[in-house]
């Protein structure tokens, strides 16, 4: 497969997810507390919200790199 049609399906499917999710969380690492034989932790989870200008930017650049003629 060509790289272009390659990086032009990643894109559609980047701006797809993008819209249908429309971000997505990760853990972050916290506190830790160690009293005798007892251990505390705390942790918390980050969200990073995705635009949907982005989505819709990855979709129409996606179907453009699709549509592009290949010359060998």
């Amino acid at each position: 497969m060509n790289p272009i049609k390659l990086i032009a399906v990643l894109l559609l499917v980047a701006g797809v997810l993008a819209l249908v999710y429309g971000g997505f969380s990760y853990p972050k690492s916290g506190h830790e507390a160690k009293l005798g034989s007892l251990e505390f932790s705390v942790g918390s989870r980050e969200t990073v919200n995705v635009p949907v200008w982005a989505g819709i930017g990855a979709l129409v650049l996606g179907g453009v790199l699709l549509m592009l003629p290949i010359r060998k």
